[in-house]
């Protein structure tokens, strides 16, 4: 029998790292084959490289040299990893910095320039890249940095007549929305940051209304979002809002991949980029969190200097699935910049955070999506509160509630329920209702795999709906209700990774629908080529998405997967009922627990 490649080829303090759970195969073989084509052999060195490579999968851009012992706490399989993390034999900080500092594959050797990893003194300490993510980090900070040494020339009187019609009255505090449209004017880039139900694209729509009256109708507008869903929400409600503030038909959103055009020889780079820029004079962007630092980088070297940015997210989320927290870091980062005199004029901002005007970022506050106990209970979770959590979910309150992992009666309603009204439409061919009932519950789990994990779920609740519609449902068939996952982007079909559809009867076969608003996106599942049945999904996959109800399955509370931010994004997934399938231990572990990846761009 054939040795694990692993065996062979791991050895000394990467071995130890690998049978510890701190190291997966992948990491040690990108590490062993990169200290090959240097010439670099040192065992710390490349140790150094396999952990770099391990926190890229984990959705860092970096390690911090000072805190390695840390990277054993973000496993997201179980807590073996944490617990033997003392008895590892980490490397002396300041020695391995020297070692890095010398070794040919941060330096360039004899085996040819090529630097694939790059060190930085931090304030903090040193931190460890993979050249190409320190690259777009330098990218991200140099064309925003491009992008704040000027500010647009705004006619003021214009400015100030628009906006007193789109934000008539005035009150004791600060109109955020206004401020945030009076920013967006005057600044080429501006963040509006918020949770759901702030009113990011009521706003968005209002910034919109102000520049088409600052710069006349033949302004070119872009909106996009990182999926297809998401994009097509945006579109939706800047449509539903156009006739009132006189915008032109036919906005249009579109991915980012879309937006910045594929190629079909490389999935990180697009036909828009810093040779070719888009031909936009406004692009916003909805659901940033989303966004990776690969694409932000890819969008920001795309755009015009004269090009506005508006940027739109909650950076209490989950970040992207891929590296990167671009979003959360720009809202954090630094700002030395000198106010802006003609915000001034336009909207005094009393009592808006000055340190977030210079980095022309604002937050919305008031939330309208929902009200009552899912406010409270992602607020207490947002503000790292566990006691006010735990106690929003005890106050009996039946939109908000905490169950054992036995008492599944209430879940199972709901997954029956929802299966059967989904079978039920799609037989019927009732394209509305079937995607209605698509959105009315949502299963939602921290893992993949294991007894809390969608894997498990998925299949009891194939189970639970089969027994109540009394026949054998198949998830590898397509059947009338089968809900459906798009798990890799394919832009001949249209569908983007993340969206979710449902198998409907229509004449004599079968057809797939996909949300888009008021005109749903139709595919023969033929030519689905990356979908699988969605029972159940991971709050990763969640994100950009909305649901009457969610039940969170929440692990045990040893998991380090186990989040603020993941249950954060959880919870405001719902628009009426909240429901956890955990213990409280795990609630106050979640909260308690701080996702945080290390990047280099909010510093």
């Amino acid at each position: 029998m054939t040795e694990p490649l692993t065996t062979l080829r791991a050895t000394g303090a990467l071995r130890t790292f690998e049978d510890a759970g701190v190291l997966a195969p992948a990491d040690v073989h990108v590490a062993y084959r990169l200290g090959k084509l240097a010439g670099e052999g040192d065992e710390m060195v490349l140790l150094a490289v396999a952990l770099t490579v391990r926190a890229l999968r984990l959705g860092s851009v970096c390690v911090e040299l000072d805190r390695l012992p840390d990277l054993a706490a973000d496993s997201s399989a179980d807590s073996s990893a944490e617990n033997s993390a003392d008895s590892l034999p980490w490397p002396d900080p300041a020695r391995l910095a020297g070692d890095l500092r010398r070794s040919p594959l941060v330096t360039g050797g004899a085996a040819g320039p090529l630097t694939p990893l790059t060190l930085v003194d931090g304030q903090d300490g040193p931190l460890l890249f993979l050249t190409r993510y320190h690259r777009q980090e330098d990218t991200v900070r140099a064309v925003l940095a491009e992008r704040e040494r000027r500010r647009p020339a705004v006619d003021l009187d214009i400015a100030a007549d628009v906006l007193g019609a789109l934000f008539p009255g005035g009150g004791r505090r600060p109109d955020r929305q206004r401020v945030a449209a009076a920013l967006a004017a005057t600044e080429w880039t501006t963040i509006v940051a918020g949770g759901p139900g702030t009113g990011k694209t009521h706003t968005a729509a209002r910034i919109l209304a102000l520049l088409y009256a600052l710069h006349g109708p033949t302004l070119r507008i872009a909106l996009a979002a990182p999926t297809g869903k998401a994009a097509s929400r945006l579109q939706e409600s800047i449509t539903e809002q156009a006739g009132e503030l006189g915008l032109p038909d036919g906005l249009e959103a579109t991915t980012l991949h879309r937006l910045l055009g594929p190629r079909r020889d490389s999935r990180s780079r697009f036909t828009h980029d810093e040779h070719n820029w888009l031909p936009h004079d406004v692009v916003v962007v909805d659901e940033t969190s989303m966004v990776s630092l690969t694409m932000m980088a890819r969008l920001v070297e795309a755009l015009r200097p004269e090009t506005r940015l508006v940027l739109l997210g909650d950076p209490d989320q989950l970040a992207s699935v891929d590296a990167g927290a671009v979003l959360a870091d720009l809202v954090a980062r630094p700002s030395a910049r000198p106010a802006n005199p003609d915000l001034a004029r336009l909207v005094p901002p009393a009592g808006i955070e000055r340190e977030q005007l210079g980095r022309a970022v604002v937050r919305l506050r008031d939330g309208h999506r929902f009200t009552g106990s899912i406010a409270e209970l992602a607020d207490a979770v947002r503000r790292g509160a566990a006691d006010e959590a735990v106690a929003v979910l005890r106050s009996g309150d039946g939109s908000v509630t905490l169950h054992d992992p036995e008492d599944v009666d209430e879940v199972r309603a709901d997954v029956t329920a929802t299966g059967l009204a989904l079978i039920d439409a799609a037989e019927r061919g009732d394209i509305p209702a079937a995607l209605d009932a698509l959105n009315a519950h949502r299963l939602l789990c921290a893992h993949r795999g294991g007894a809390y994990g969608v894997g498990r779920w998925s299949r009891q609740a194939l189970t639970w709906t089969g027994e109540a519609c009394g026949r054998v449902l198949d998830p590898d068939r397509r059947y009338p209700g089968q809900p459906l996952l798009v798990t890799e982007t394919d832009y001949d079909a249209g569908l983007s990774n993340g969206d979710t559809g449902v198998v409907v009867e229509r004449g004599d076969g079968h057809l797939a629908v996909f949300d888009r608003g008021a005109t749903p996106l139709l595919v023969h599942p033929s030519r689905l080529a990356a979908v699988q049945p969605v029972y159940a999904m991971t709050v990763h996959r969640s994100q950009g998405s909305q649901y009457e109800t969610v039940s969170v399955v929440l692990p045990e509370e040893t998991s380090a997967i186990l989040t603020r931010q993941l249950l954060y994004t959880a919870i405001t997934r719902a628009r009426r009922r909240v429901r956890i399938i955990g213990s409280e231990a795990a609630v106050r572990a979640a909260v308690g627990r701080q996702a945080l990846r290390a990047s280099g761009l909010g510093r």
